[in-house]
């Protein structure tokens, strides 16, 4: 070895400390950009690889964890780390039969770590499941309306009961208030309650289009709010910050209510019971995590079961397929959960054509609205969450000049001040679950509108307490084993 490869090699060690500091400091965009820095010095050793994988996994960019840990297996096909890691990054997917593979090589690698025996064991499990899922699922065109089957009227409310209750067909505000105490007091509300608001949203978003127009008159304002993630404590705060909504005082989430949180139940009744009282002062978007697959991932599935029955898990993911995809403000500002997509020339109409009544698909326009994210290059990339594309601020100005539209916000994606302004100001990203996961530290924000103008006024704010639940508390054990 020559003096100048020693040199790197000691430099990057160096550099694989210092990313293993900001790793363990949850600087996880650092602990990135530090161990790609000792990659480019010695690109040959599979540790940086696996290290750099597990902190993109941390950011949910799993796509890029199977490449890095893909290429840590390559340089070393002995090396069990690397295995674990993709493994690790497609149970996050929902990859699980690929994950069993990887597994299953880490135990041939180390027969005796029990851990690895444990792990695979709970992999085999949740697989074996899937599997049964699978055989005794029926197809979409054979599958009957849950929220059509169920009469609220019909369930009996017990006299012991003392939480709120609504006095015939019409919920109101003073019980909506009353219902946000009861959950501030981890409390829950009747059953009969919960069918009467989700089944009376599912109603009113059956009857609107794939991409929703919103009109706010001069002089009057809009919030977009981005990701809350089951932090019911900070949605709490966004009320308490910019008021109730109101149909003075609108509106817009946009997507990501569920999963990860632990409160998520109590967001998405909060949520739906301020649609069913202010129908145009509340609009909600669909995101990445309304979706079967990732809410049996992610907790929610397992927060529903515990809070409600089993009985709510349909009805929810029905709910959520009628959840429209995109918002257009004034004909001015497009927004979306995720982001652009893989060719030129979709017009809003195209948008506003989309069956959505459905679980997302693997492509296409609805799951790249769903999935998508900007990149600082020009053009289109794969994506580092291994769904949807990365797209640069040249396909922004294009679909944005096609369509007649100022500006595109989105939001999927934790940012240290809550948002991210990018793509020459014609794309922002909001973010409302402030220290995401309760481990990020990144703030929250919201952004208000005034028209006509319809400039962005952002908010940026900080977590505040909540009780001692953990995130993913619901989820399934097998996945809280690799968080």
């Amino acid at each position: 070895m020559d003096a100048n490869s020693s040199l790197n090699e000691q430099k990057s060690e160096e550099l694989k400390l210092k990313a293993n500091d900001a790793f363990k400091a949850n600087k996880f965009s650092l602990a990135i950009e530090l161990y790609s820095q000792a990659i480019e010095l010695n690109s040959s050793n599979a540790v940086y690889w696996a290290n750099r994988a597990f902190a993109h996994t941390k950011l949910e960019e799993y796509g890029s964890a199977v490449q890095d840990a893909s290429k840590a297996i390559e340089i070393d096909a002995r090396y069990s780390k690397g295995y674990y890691r993709r493994g690790a990054a497609y149970l996050a997917m929902g990859k699980f039969k690929e994950a069993l593979k990887d597994f299953q090589q880490v135990k041939r690698i180390s027969p005796n770590d029990p851990d690895a025996t444990r792990k695979l064991k709970e992999c085999e499990k949740a697989v074996q499941k899937i599997r049964f899922e699978e055989a005794i699922s029926v197809g979409d065109e054979e599958k009957r309306s849950v929220a059509d089957s169920i009469d609220y009227r019909i369930i009996e409310v017990e006299p012991q009961y003392t939480g709120p209750r609504v006095d015939g067909e019409t919920i109101t505000l003073d019980f909506v208030k009353a219902m946000l105490d009861e959950f501030e007091k981890q409390k829950c509300i009747h059953k009969r309650y919960a069918y009467q608001i989700v089944l009376q949203t599912v109603q009113l978003l059956r009857s609107v289009p794939s991409l929703v127009d919103v009109n706010v008159p001069d002089g009057s304002h809009f919030t977009v709010c981005g990701d809350v993630h089951g932090q019911y404590f900070d949605l709490l705060n966004i009320f308490k910050l910019n008021g109730l909504p109101s149909e003075e005082n609108p509106y817009l989430f946009n997507g990501d209510f569920v999963d990860r949180g632990s409160f998520s139940v109590e967001v998405i009744l909060t949520l739906f019971a301020f649609k069913c009282l202010y129908p145009t002062g509340m609009y909600l978007a669909r995101g990445n995590h309304e979706s079967k697959s990732m809410n049996k991932i992610y907790g929610f599935e397992g927060e529903v079961r515990s809070k409600l029955g089993e009985a709510f898990i349909e009805l929810f993911a029905e709910a959520f397929c009628c959840l429209p995809l995109a918002h257009v403000i004034n004909n001015k500002v497009f927004v979306v959960h995720g982001g652009l997509f893989s060719v030129d020339g979709v017009k809003l109409s195209d948008i506003r054509a989309i069956d959505r009544f459905r679980e997302p698909p693997e492509e296409g326009l609805m799951c790249e609205v769903l999935w998508s994210d900007p990149q600082p290059q020009l053009g289109r990339g794969p994506s580092k969450r291994g769904v949807g594309l990365s797209f640069g601020a040249d396909v922004t100005k294009k679909f944005l000049q096609e369509n007649n539209l100022d500006l595109v916000v989105r939001s999927h994606e934790v940012k240290d001040e809550g948002y991210e302004i990018e793509h020459d100001g014609k794309l922002i990203t909001v973010f409302s679950a402030p220290n995401y996961c309760d481990q990020m530290g990144n703030k929250g924000a919201y952004i208000r509108f005034t028209a006509p103008e319809l400039k962005p006024n952002i908010s940026s704010f900080s977590a505040v307490p909540h009780p001692d639940v953990k995130p993913m508390a619901y989820a399934n054990n097998f996945l809280r084993m690799f968080q």
